[in-house]
């Protein structure tokens, strides 16, 4: 599997507005019932993402392992799940919503990211402090659908496979970015910052 053409299969759109979405999408070659368990079964999600914790039912929290944790606010199995996602002191709204649907003999994949962000943020990294995070969710996603490892991610931005992953999918946002309104200016210096967090020399 290349992980340049996983990543060139996914479809990013910004939604620049006083909450900012970020909305990615892309084909699985598997079933919606297969995707739907891996990204809701505590097992399974420890083999392609990270350990996740919790009461798994609408109203129950979750906590995932070193990041994120927040509440189950809506579910409709096989297709529909919408969570708090909080991360840090004073993380402020923002909601993950992934929505899941057979297409050409598999899974058109959903994701929604909206968050209040922090202007001093938001002008330093742009959408890819949280969109290179989630082009790499997605390629651990397809690993494991696949029947592959995942990546080590402590090292993944020391491969040579992962710097050429990275930089591309901070400049796939950047482009996102870019057709949302943002300055040339703004937008290179938020692809430079995030490229730098993610894949540090």
């Amino acid at each position: 599997m290349k992980m340049i053409d996983e990543l060139n299969r996914a479809h990013r759109e910004l939604l620049d507005g006083t909450r900012k979405a970020l909305v990615l999408s892309r084909h699985y070659d598997a079933e919606v019932e297969d995707v739907w368990q891996a990204c809701t079964d505590s097992e399974r999600l420890s083999r392609w993402f990270l350990p996740v914790s919790g009461d798994f039912r609408v109203g129950g929290s979750y906590r995932i392992e070193g990041n994120a944790h927040g509440e189950i606010l809506h579910c409709e199995p096989p297709s529909l799940l919408r969570i708090s996602w909080l991360f840090g002191e004073n993380p402020g709204f923002s909601e993950v919503e992934v929505h899941l649907s057979a297409k050409d003999g598999g899974t058109l994949f959903e994701l929604r990211h909206t968050a209040e962000v922090p202007e001093e943020f938001w002008g330093r990294f742009g959408p890819g402090a949280t969109g290179v995070g989630w082009d790499m969710t997605l390629l651990g996603l397809a690993l494991h659908l696949s029947g592959g490892e995942k990546s080590d991610e402590a090292t993944f931005h020391l491969t040579p496979e992962g710097r050429a992953f990275i930089t591309a999918s901070g400049q796939a946002w950047g482009q996102a970015h870019r057709a949302a309104g943002g300055s040339p200016d703004e937008v290179a210096a938020s692809v430079a910052n995030t490229t730098a967090f993610y894949a540090p020399e």
